[in-house]
């Protein structure tokens, strides 16, 4: 049987689709729901068993990016959201589900000197001043990560104003490190800003990915810019991130597959 992904979707959600396609290609079967049919019934998160916040400008970014989407996520499915992840099942946020991610403070979670109620990170205005959208080249850091596994250094593109990580404190940056928090980092041009080139970070139990690049937008070969060039064709680099979480889910125990 196929793990079932679900991907949640909103007004401002634009990535939904190549999110989906990348999960399908990857060995699982994909619904993509509005918030608002899991606000009425939350124990559809039951059902599955990965949980996607794609990419986009949930509510325009209002206020801040991906902020109105965590306020909503925090306040009427925060405890079923950690549930769901203590059952051993993996979320990912792409890009803005990453802003909503650290927004909801499931990522990077209670380290350091963060307290109680307050964000341990956040992801703030890039450096430039303005919108990015290029390609770049990412590593894998985290041993504990299982979305990116034996992921080594790929090229994804990025497509954000506001992808900037940084954390409360000098505490938790060390805490990050400590904990083999770090996911991927940045290789060769720093394109945000980001603290320590970070490129995106895991929860504690590596189940939980944020990351600013988009991996959905290089499943196959040839979505790269140079591919004629490679004379490349085939699977695309992003797509790993999604296998390793299939991969996961059908092989882990508690994973509700």
């Amino acid at each position: 049987m196929k793990p079932k992904t679900l991907i949640l979707r909103t007004a401002g959600t634009n990535c939904d689709g190549e999110t989906a396609h990348a999960f399908e290609l990857a060995g699982a079967t994909v619904d993509v729901i509005h918030l608002n049919r899991i606000l009425e019934q939350p124990t559809l998160l039951d059902g599955y068993q990965m949980l996607a916040l794609a990419g986009g400008f949930s509510y325009g970014d209002d206020i801040a990016a991906g902020r109105i989407l965590a306020n909503q996520i925090t306040q009427r499915l925060g405890d079923d959201v950690r549930r769901f992840i203590d059952a051993g099942k993996p979320v990912i946020g792409i890009c803005n589900g990453f802003q909503v991610l650290v927004k909801t403070d499931l990522l990077p979670g209670k380290i350091g000197d963060a307290k109680a109620g307050q964000q341990s990170a956040t992801l703030t205005h890039n450096d430039c001043g303005r919108f990015v959208c290029e390609w770049i080249r990412v590593k894998s850091v985290s041993k504990k990560c299982v979305w990116t596994a034996d992921l080594g250094e790929i090229e994804l593109p990025i497509a954000h104003g506001e992808g900037k990580f940084v954390t409360k404190s000098p505490a938790v940056l060390a805490a990050l490190h400590e904990n083999d928090q770090i996911a991927l980092t940045y290789v060769g041009t720093n394109p945000n800003g980001s603290t320590d080139a970070i490129a995106g970070v895991c929860d504690e139990s590596g189940l939980v990915l944020g990351l600013m690049p988009h991996p959905e937008r290089h499943v196959r070969a040839d979505q790269h810019p140079a591919w004629t060039s490679r004379a490349v064709l085939g699977e695309g680099q992003g797509l790993t991130i999604f296998r390793n979480a299939v991969r996961h889910v059908t092989s882990a125990v508690g994973s509700g597959v």
